[in-house]
């Protein structure tokens, strides 16, 4: 049966779950670092999937493997090893501090496997059985499972949700003193984003990280760095922490490791891992045959091609661009991020209805922490593809500009 745009609209606002509130079009395919609705309307995708389309669409390395692997394996139970899931893992091993990988579908499941690591050590390794309690950080994001969301703090998302899980404690986003303050006899690790991508786009500080690597190590706590959406290149090195030097002791990845399927990946020492035994923790689907592959080839794309390098460059030139935006532009207000993870701050008030200009003129992007613009591109992007993002940008401040003076 085939249906035109508008009824396949009218039947997905009616069918869908009414937690979603997608854009009114239906996207068809796409190449490079560009999509095409059902109509051929072409769009300069900066919003990637959420961070996730790693090498853009129709990558020819990735379909190559996504065909032949579909034709050999697709899924077999974690009771069995394939060559593609070891391959993978001791890819992610030898490019990392880690010793041993949880491969599981997703940020929010390696978050939750994070978690109960954390636990799981301090009792069963430390032999601390009061030490479940973990720091997060005002403004953090870490998923919508229930451990995962009640790290997550931001009470709009716990809304109509509560109660949270018990054992999470909140400190301040790059403010040192407040975790000192809330450090117990029950905490067993601080849990961070290198950057805080839903809450805004913004970077940890330097001197930040290394204070809670300090804090960690002088009370026997693990450091948990959530890179979901730092990770896997979009920050300039493969791991953000890299690009930091310091070194957490649990990294939880996701988005894109697959570059458009669903995986996830939990990273931790020998020693931490320590506190798991046989049926600790599992899986059905983590790491499976079909993922396993992708994910492999696409760490390979992105050594291979200098895709860190290029997020670096790119980034950089990027944020030129919307500095030199915000002379014409004064809606925004401050320009940060690292590689390319980038967020203009515009306002609660404006970010959505500039975010809908945009896409008017064929430029894809959303708004992080409801008062910043976010840009995560495809790795693979091009100055071109910076210029042609800046001068879409430029037409819709402009429109808007406009619909906001005739108001």
């Amino acid at each position: 049966m085939t249906h035109s745009s508008e009824e396949l609209i009218e039947i997905g606002n009616r069918t869908n779950s009414p937690s979603y509130k997608p854009a009114p079009m239906i996207l068809d395919h796409g190449e490079g670092v560009r999509l095409y609705d059902l109509k051929g309307t072409e769009y300069l995708d900066f919003v990637a999937g959420i961070a996730v389309n790693a090498l853009g669409y129709n990558h020819p390395r990735q379909v190559k493997v996504l065909k032949e692997q579909s034709e050999r394996l697709l899924h077999v139970s974690n009771m069995f090893l394939t060559a593609e899931q070891v391959e993978l893992m001791e890819a992610l091993v030898s490019r990392s501090f880690a010793d041993r990988v949880f491969l599981c579908n997703s940020g929010a499941e390696a978050n939750e496997a994070g978690i109960k690591l954390a636990r799981a050590y301090q009792r069963n390794v430390l032999g601390r059985q009061d030490r479940y309690e973990i720091i997060t950080f005002a403004y953090s994001f870490h998923g919508r499972t229930y451990g995962a969301l009640s790290a997550t703090a931001q009470p709009k998302y716990h809304k109509g949700f509560e109660p949270m899980l018990p054992g999470f404690v909140t400190a301040k986003f790059n403010d040192l003193e407040s975790v000192k303050e809330v450090i117990g006899d029950r905490t067993a690790a601080i849990l961070v984003e290198p950057v805080q991508g839903e809450g805004g786009v913004m970077p940890a500080m330097q001197e930040f990280l290394e204070g809670l690597r300090a804090l960690c190590d002088e009370h026997d706590l693990l450091l948990i760095f959530d890179e979901v959406q730092a990770g896997m290149g979009r920050t300039g090195s493969l791991f953000a922490y890299q690009g930091y030097g310091v070194e957490p002791d649990v990294l939880n990845l996701a988005k894109g490791l697959g570059g458009g399927v669903p995986i996830g990946a939990t990273l931790a020492t020998q020693k931490v891992y320590d506190g798991w035994t046989r049926g600790s923790h599992a899986t059905t689907f983590g790491g499976n045959p079909l993922v396993s592959a992708v994910a492999r080839e696409v760490i390979a794309v992105i050594e291979e091609d200098g895709l860190c390098e290029n997020a670096t460059a790119m980034g950089e030139l990027l944020q030129e661009g919307l500095r030199e935006l915000a002379k014409s532009f004064d809606v925004i207000k401050d320009v940060r991020g690292r590689g390319l993870m980038v967020g203009a701050e515009v306002g609660a008030e404006n970010a959505g209805d500039i975010a809908v200009k945009a896409r008017e003129q064929g430029l894809l992007i959303n708004t992080a922490g409801g008062h910043t613009l976010r840009f995560v591109p495809p790795l693979v992007i091009q100055k071109a593809d910076v210029e042609d993002c800046l001068a879409r940008l430029k037409e819709a401040l402009t429109q808007w500009t406009l619909c906001k003076d005739s108001e």
